[in-house]
């Protein structure tokens, strides 16, 4: 579920860019990696979007948000992009303000002014020191810290290019750092995909208000907080289907359902596996085995030493 979480959300967020590739493109791409010898810019974006998106997976609580980690993240989203190579991993040293374009691709107006090159800096050390702050505090809940830091972020747009597609990587990272561990199995990027408008309308109502001295955040967040119940209804979804792709009883309960996660992941499970696992008692887990049989979610195979489970049918 990490590989294809991973394959969507570097094909979305890429197209939300403007990239072209399917996530079955994408999935072709990702599984040739090794090469580095891409055909186009889109795959370069997409290679670089997916090798970050890996790191943040793998080395999330090593990742406190910071100057050093920030550059580092950026120069890794644009590693294989010969054309950003110059700038990649460094303040951005132009305007880059957010314009719009007609069907000839000629720029026909400023959509959003960001934050000039030389206030750049001094307005990312701001950004960073709140967010330690507020993470160190945790005065403030996690989703709304989150959620005030991309928008924020993608109002300075502190690189020259790959602004949007960074913000979203940082979203992953922030989620996970804060507890959410569903991010590395449902793809955010998706969702936002999806309400392409709807994000870019959100973000514009609130980050125009930011200079006012009276922030609206309310666009901006509600749109955050459902997209992110979006996605984590989609992983209930992907969570609930079995192998045959029937649904389990609604009724289970928490240690079950969490067993059945378990067992649709690896296949087979063992009362010794959950227990190492989950933590919980020999006798309840036996129990709550009991329950995934009764419901159909689960079959039992074997006897004693070799007794293990198995994804059951449905029935």
């Amino acid at each position: 579920m990490r590989r294809i979480a991973t394959i969507e959300s570097a094909g979305s967020s890429t197209r939300i860019e403007g990239a072209r590739l399917s996530d079955r493109e994408v999935e072709v791409l990702l599984r040739g990696i090794g090469a580095e010898s891409f055909q186009s810019r889109d795959e370069e974006e997409v290679a670089g979007y997916a090798y970050v998106a890996e790191t943040v997976q793998a080395a999330r609580q090593d990742l406190r948000l910071t100057e050093g980690i920030l550059l580092q993240l950026h120069r890794d989203l644009l590693r294989y992009s010969g054309k950003d190579e110059r700038h990649r991993g460094s303040w951005k040293t132009l305007p880059n303000h957010v314009a719009a374009f007609d069907a000839d691709g000629r720029e026909i107006g400023i959509v959003f002014q960001t934050t000039s090159p030389f206030d750049t800096p001094r307005a990312m050390e701001e950004l960073l020191s709140w967010h330690l702050k507020e993470e160190q505090e945790l005065d403030l809940h996690p989703l709304l810290r989150i959620a005030v830091f991309v928008a924020v972020f993608l109002a300075i747009h502190p690189f020259q290019d790959g602004n949007g597609r960074l913000s979203r990587i940082l979203t992953n990272l922030l989620l996970l750092r804060a507890g959410y561990g569903h991010a590395a199995y449902s793809s955010l990027e998706s969702v936002i995909e999806h309400n392409k408008e709807a994000y870019y309308l959100a973000l514009r109502r609130t980050q125009t208000t930011l200079t006012s001295g009276s922030p609206d955040w309310e666009p901006w967040i509600l749109f955050f907080l459902r997209s992110m119940n979006s996605q984590v209804q989609r992983l209930r979804e992907r969570l609930g289907k079995l192998p045959d792709g029937s649904t389990p009883a609604s009724h289970l309960s928490p240690l079950a359902e969490k067993l059945l996660t378990l067992l649709n992941e690896r296949g087979t499970l063992t009362v010794a596996e959950a227990e190492s696992t989950t933590g919980a008692n020999r006798n309840t887990l036996k129990e709550k085995f009991r329950e995934l049989v009764e419901a159909g979610a689960a079959t039992l195979h074997g006897k004693g030493r070799g007794a293990h489970y198995r994804p059951g049918r449905g029935s």
